[in-house]
């Protein structure tokens, strides 16, 4: 239905069309919808304090990155308030916006809005979140053990790189989904 209504040389790519608006669309519904800044730990919804979610999972993916980093031989110690500290003062903070649910979101978006078996669409999501929670963590255990080593890289590895690296991932996990599920 989406493809019949688009001029006859945008409908091959009327699939990557929808991805990028479905993506859009959330990500600025999030913008609208969701306040706090990068040091809040009030976040909000609509208004309503939904802190609480936040704020347990930068706890979460503070230790989850510590352990992965101590795990690959690091020398790395939590601090209070989420941060990570190298044996050469170096710092990280892990902070609501790293808990990866704002694209754990988006990821339920684009597989929900587009075609699908209701049901194969539950166990895609429930297993896409499990990747998307790891790609989380190990992107924020890999900006946290590059800045260590180059400490003024923080803004290029984390509003850049891996930024979207993330982006490219929860792609190729629509087109898994609309090549090898959908289309099947």
């Amino acid at each position: 239905m989406f493809a019949e209504k688009l001029p006859e040389k945008l409908r091959p790519y009327s699939g990557v069309i929808y991805f990028m608006v479905v993506l859009v669309c959330a990500h600025f519904f999030w913008k609208i919808t969701v306040r706090g800044d990068e040091t809040d730990t009030i976040i909000t919804f609509l208004g309503l304090n939904i802190s609480g979610p936040f704020n347990f999972m930068a706890a979460h993916v503070a230790n989850a990155t510590t352990s992965v980093l101590q795990f690959w031989g690091y020398e790395i110690q939590e601090f209070n308030n989420n941060v990570l500290r190298h044996e050469n003062g170096v710092a990280v903070r892990i902070v609501w916006s790293c808990t990866g649910l704002k694209q754990a979101y988006i990821f339920i978006c684009l597989i929900a809005f587009y075609n699908g078996n209701l049901k194969k669409k539950f166990w895609y999501i429930t297993g896409g979140l499990l990747v998307v929670y790891t790609v989380n963590i190990l992107r924020i255990s890999a900006i946290t053990a590059l800045v260590g080593a180059y400490p003024n890289q923080f803004e290029l590895l984390h509003e850049y790189i891996f930024k979207y690296l993330f982006y490219i991932i929860l792609f190729a996990m629509w087109v898994l989904w609309d090549e090898k599920i959908v289309k099947k």
